[in-house]
C-alpha cells in the first residue's frame, strides 16, 4: 500500500496541502490550490515529529511526584467527576477551557460547545495571543474580523504594503504569490524593526523604531490626503468618518513622524506616493501590529490607508496573515470568550438561540468569558480552580511566564491533551495523549478563510486518541446533551449547520474539492458587513507603550519569528531534517549599540528586563539604535511584558530592558546553562 494521502500541513496558517505516502511517510507537495506545488522546510519534513519516540503513549494521572498510566474509561471517570466537583462547590465560571489553534475545526468546535454546555463562555485559544487585535479592528470598521481577501488576488494588485511581517521566513509559500506580482511590476513596500529576508524583495524599506507604527501610518495618511491622492467616489460612497481622520491626521507631517519613528521625511512621502498611486494593493500584516498596547490602533491605521485608496474588495484586500494551521479554524469556530461561531457576539439572541437548538437545550450563558491572558489574574485570585488544555502549551508561550507556571501550579486540577509532554503537561493532574495531524481525519480554515480536508495516512500512535474522540468521551461522562457522535464527518456536517453559507455543502464535496471559503471568496466586494453597509474611518492617535526605555533599562526589546523554528519548538525540536538546518537564536543588536557595549559577534550577551534575564550570543546587524530582537521560539518569554491591549493581547513587541556582555567565567557558566 504506497496510496498518497492529502493533509492539511499542521504548521503555519498558510495551509499548504501534503501528499503524504503511507509507507514511507515522505512528503510531496499538493499541485493544486493554495500551495500549487510549493513547500517550504517544515513542510517538506512535517511527519517527522510524529515519528518521534517522544510521543505520549497512554493517559497519565499524577500520583506524588510520578506520572502513572491509567485506562481511558477511568481517566474520563475521573477527570469528569474532578471538573463536575469543582463547578458543584465553586460555579461553572470556575472551570475554563483552553482549545487549540492546531486542532481541527471540529476538535475545536466540540470543545467550545462542551465548555458552554457545561455552562461557562471560559473557552479560548492562543489567537488571543496574535491577531485579536485585528479581528476586534476589522469588525469594528469593515463588519466582519478576518482577511478579506484570497491569496490568489495578491497576484493583480499593484501594490503590496508589508507591515511588521516577515513572510518569507514565516509564510514561505506566500511569497511565491508575491513575487509573481512583483514580476508582473507590483511596488513590494515593507515596513518593520529590523531587516528582514523579505526587505530583500521591497521596492522599498522602511525600518522604524518599536512602537510607532501609528505616526507612520498617519503621516502616510496626511501626504495621500494633502496631495490629493486619495479615491474621492469611493470614499463618499462607501465609507463614514473621513472628516475625522482628515482633521487627525493634520498634525502627523512627514516631518514629525521622521522624529518619532527614525524613518527619513522623504522615504515616508514617497512610500505613501508609492502605494496610493499603484491603483490597487493590499496590506499584510502581523504581530508586529497587533502584539503592543495600542495592537488594535495599530490595525486600525493601516485599515485607515486601504479605505482611502479604496484598496478593498476587488481592488484590494487586508491581510492579517495566520501563524498556525487551524488558529482562523478555532476562532471560527467559537473557541474564542467573546463570541460565537462565526465571530457571532454572545448577545445576539437570535444566533444563540439557533445555536443552542441544535445543540439541544434552550440558551447558552451570554456574559463574555475571560480571556486566556485573564486567567492568570483569575488563579491568582482564586476565581478559576481548574483548567483544561487542549494543544497549547501556556508555559512558554506566555508573556512573563514565570508567572504562568507559578498559576499552572497553583491550580487545583489541571488536565492537559497533547501529543507530547510538553512544559505546561509537566504541571499537570492528567495528561491525555492525543493523536497527530496524519493520524485522524477533518477539516481546516487557513488565513484566507478556505476550509479544506485532512485525511489520515497511518493508524494513532500506541494508545493515543483523536481529540475529537477524547472530547466526545469527555462530553458523554459529564453527561452533556449531543455527545453521541460516532464519526468525524458527524461533526462537520453539524458545524455546517451553523453556517448559512453552508447549509447546503456537503462534506463529501469538502472531502473532493480544494477547499471551501467562508462565507466567500472575498468580502466587501458590494458592501460592508456594518448596519448601514459603509465602512468606518476610525481616526486613531500614537498609544505609547506600557513600559518605556529609562536610564536602568536603556533598550527597547521586541521579539522574532525565524524560518526553521515554530512556536515553542515542540514539533520542530523533534523533526531531526529541521534541527539539522537550525541555527542558534541569537540576539540581533545594531552596531553602534554593540560598539558602545564592547561586544563583538558571537559573544555572550545578558538580556534583561524587569522579569527576568537571560542569556544568548550576540548577531550584529540592520535594526535601529537601541532596539535588541530575540527569537520568541524558547526562553523569551521570561522577560517579555504581559501588559495587554483592548483585545487582550499582551505587549510581546516592547518590553524596556538592558544588555550587557558577559566574559570569562560568565560566558562559560552560560554555555553550560
Amino acid at each position: 500500500m504506497s496510496e498518497l494521502k492529502t493533509v492539511v500541513c499542521p504548521y503555519c496558517g498558510f495551509g499548504c496541502r501534503l501528499l503524504v505516502n503511507q509507507v514511507t511517510m515522505k512528503v510531496k507537495p499538493y499541485r493544486g490550490q493554495p500551495n500549487r506545488g510549493k513547500l517550504c522546510p517544515k513542510g517538506l519534513h512535517a511527519t517527522e515529529f510524529v515519528l518521534s519516540n517522544n510521543r505520549l503513549k497512554h493517559p497519565l494521572k499524577r500520583v506524588g511526584s510520578k506520572m502513572l498510566p491509567l485506562s481511558w474509561g477511568r481517566a474520563m471517570n475521573e477527570i469528569s467527576s474532578r471538573l463536575l466537583e469543582v463547578r458543584e462547590l465553586y460555579g461553572s465560571d470556575a472551570v475554563a477551557f483552553l482549545a487549540s489553534s492546531k486542532a481541527s475545526n471540529e476538535e475545536n468546535y466540540l470543545l467550545e460547545k462542551l465548555a458552554r454546555l457545561f455552562g461557562t463562555n471560559n473557552i479560548d485559544n492562543c489567537a488571543r495571543l496574535c491577531h485579536e487585535a485585528s479581528v476586534h479592528a476589522l469588525k469594528t470598521s469593515l463588519g466582519t474580523g478576518a482577511q478579506t481577501n484570497p491569496y490568489e488576488d495578491l497576484e493583480r494588485f499593484n501594490a503590496i504594503l508589508i507591515w511588521g511581517y516577515n513572510p518569507a521566513e514565516t509564510h514561505p509559500v506566500l511569497m511565491d504569490y508575491i513575487n509573481r506580482a512583483r514580476k508582473r511590476g507590483a511596488r513590494i513596500i515593507v515596513v518593520d524593526v529590523r531587516e528582514t529576508t523579505t526587505m530583500a524583495f521591497a521596492d522599498r524599506k522602511l525600518i522604524i523604531r518599536p512602537g510607532t507604527d501609528i505616526a507612520l501610518a498617519n503621516a502616510m495618511i496626511h501626504v495621500i490626503i494633502h496631495e490629493d491622492l486619495y479615491n474621492e467616489e469611493f470614499v463618499r460612497t462607501r465609507t463614514v468618518g473621513f472628516s475625522e481622520i482628515r482633521m487627525a491626521v493634520r498634525k502627523y507631517t512627514p516631518e514629525y513622524a521622521e522624529k518619532v519613528t527614525g524613518v527619513p521625511t522623504e522615504v515616508i512621502r514617497e512610500a505613501a506616493r508609492t502605494f496610493a498611486l499603484a491603483g490597487s494593493g493590499a496590506i499584510a500584516w502581523g504581530m508586529g501590529l497587533t502584539q503592543h498596547v495600542g495592537g488594535v490602533e495599530n490595525v486600525l491605521a493601516v485599515i485607515d490607508i486601504a479605505l482611502l485608496l479604496g484598496y478593498v474588495g476587488e481592488n484590494g484586500g487586508l491581510y492579517p496573515m495566520r501563524g498556525q494551521n487551524n488558529v482562523q479554524g478555532a476562532a471560527y469556530m467559537g473557541a474564542l470568550s467573546e463570541f460565537l461561531p462565526g465571530y457571532v457576539s454572545l448577545t445576539d439572541e437570535k444566533f444563540r438561540k439557533r445555536v443552542a437548538k441544535i445543540w439541544g437545550v434552550e440558551d447558552l450563558p451570554t456574559e463574555r468569558g475571560l480571556y486566556l491572558t485573564e486567567l492568570w489574574d483569575a488563579i491568582e485570585e482564586g476565581d478559576v480552580r481548574a483548567l483544561y488544555i487542549v494543544g497549547e502549551n501556556p508555559a512558554v508561550s506566555e508573556a512573563n511566564f514565570t508567572r504562568v507556571r507559578r498559576a499552572l501550579k497553583d491550580l487545583d486540577f489541571l488536565v492537559v491533551q497533547d501529543v507530547f509532554m510538553t512544559r505546561t503537561a509537566r504541571y499537570a493532574h492528567y495528561v491525555l495523549p492525543a493523536s497527530a495531524f496524519c493520524e485522524k481525519e477533518g477539516s481546516y480554515m487557513n488565513s484566507e478563510r478556505r476550509i479544506q480536508w485532512s485525511h489520515k495516512v497511518c493508524e494513532p500512535y500506541a494508545d493515543s486518541r483523536p481529540d475529537w474522540e477524547i472530547l466526545t468521551m469527555l462530553g458523554r461522562a459529564l453527561g452533556l446533551p449531543g455527545f453521541n457522535y460516532t464519526s468525524v464527518e458527524e461533526i462537520t456536517a453539524e458545524y455546517f449547520r451553523l453556517f448559512r453559507e453552508l447549509e447546503e455543502r456537503t462534506v463529501e464535496e469538502l472531502k473532493n474539492s480544494d477547499g471551501i471559503f467562508l462565507p466567500k471568496k472575498r468580502l466587501h466586494t458590494w458592501e460592508f458587513s456594518t448596519p448601514d453597509g459603509k465602512a468606518k474611518f476610525i481616526a486613531v492617535e500614537q498609544v505609547q507603550p506600557w513600559e518605556l526605555p529609562d536610564r536602568d533599562y536603556p533598550f527597547v526589546l521586541t521579539t522574532v519569528r525565524v524560518i526553521s523554528h515554530y512556536n515553542t519548538g515542540e514539533m520542530t525540536l523533534r523533526s531531526p531534517s529541521l534541527v539539522r538546518l537550525m541555527g542558534e537564536p541569537k540576539v540581533l543588536i545594531n552596531e553602534l549599540d554593540a560598539e558602545k557595549l564592547g561586544i563583538s559577534n558571537g559573544d555572550w550577551v545578558e538580556i534583561e528586563t524587569r522579569r527576568g534575564r537571560i542569556r544568548m550570543h550576540v548577531k550584529i546587524g540592520r535594526i535601529q539604535p537601541g532596539v535588541v530582537a530575540v527569537p520568541f521560539h524558547f526562553k523569551v518569554n521570561r522577560l517579555t511584558s504581559e501588559a495587554l491591549n483592548k483585545a487582550g493581547t499582551p505587549e510581546l513587541k516592547f518590553s524596556a530592558a538592558r544588555v550587557r556582555g558577559v566574559s570569562g567565567t560568565q560566558k562559560r557558566k552560560a554555555h553550560s546553562g
